[in-house]
């Protein structure tokens, strides 16, 4: 009996000048992305990152009022690290955000604000992979991001978006999947990976709380083992995996 073929992933595209990066919470794009990100800011690219919350109810030792600002300041940090300057919070509450219109509407704006080619966010289904339940947050956002990207488009959705100067925008080529079960599509990690550590480590408070484990042993173990597990499907480089959705 043949071992069956492994499907190799194909380089993403790189026709384009503007992304935009929405997930739910500080740290959701270093658990993986931020190589990613690195190799498209060294090439001149424009990325842009979007957070739903603040991620003011991640860590168990500390009071949300206080955790909030604390992690704001970290995520910061974090996309300086690998050239990303923007970084916006729509203030939804950490733990309970919401699918639904309101939602939509807030990156619909995002996006209509930033004028992106290509969209990135996180794994939007119930599971990873089958192994581990996704949460809430990231299934609400991830989806969400996915419809927004066709209602920033679409001047009859949210009317008042265009009533308030964000005019339609209906130039998102594609929606980038991280974290997907079902990749299509990677970004050569080789260049950025030390970045990419660096960037995670920022959310220092975080990992602390996380695991007992040094915090750089566990950024650069958890990094290097993702990248290497997706290089296996990309010529043997590592690699950051994208399911590529085209629109």
């Amino acid at each position: 009996m043949t071992e069956p073929e492994i499907t190799q992933l194909q380089p993403m595209p790189t026709d384009w000048q503007r992304a935009l990066a929405v997930v739910a919470h500080p740290d959701d794009l270093e658990y993986g992305c931020a190589a990613a990100v690195a190799a498209w800011t060294d090439a001149g690219r424009e990325v842009a990152y979007v957070l739903a919350t603040r991620g003011e109810a991640g860590i168990d030792t500390l009071d949300p009022a206080e955790c909030g600002p604390l992690r704001e300041r970290e995520q910061r940090a974090s996309a300086a690290v690998v050239g990303v300057p923007v970084v916006e919070f729509l203030g939804h509450r950490d733990g309970v955000v919401e699918y639904g219109t309101a939602l939509r509407r807030d990156i619909a704006a995002a996006i209509r604000r930033h004028r992106p080619e290509l969209v990135i966010t996180l794994n939007h289904r119930d599971t990873w992979g089958g192994v581990a339940w996704n949460t809430p947050d990231h299934v609400a956002v991830g989806r969400a991001t996915l419809d927004a990207a066709a209602d920033a488009a679409n001047r009859w959705i949210f009317p008042e978006l265009a009533a308030q100067g964000l005019e339609p925008w209906n130039g998102v080529r594609w929606v980038a999947v991280a974290g997907s079960a079902s990749p299509t599509h990677a970004v050569d990690a080789t260049a950025g990976l030390e970045r990419a550590i660096r960037s995670l480590l920022e959310h220092r408070t975080y990992i602390e709380a996380l695991t007992d484990e040094d915090p750089e042993t566990y950024a650069r173990g958890f990094l290097t083992a993702g990248a290497d597990a997706a290089g296996e499907r990309f010529g043997g480089k590592p690699a950051v995996a994208f399911e590529l959705l085209a629109r």
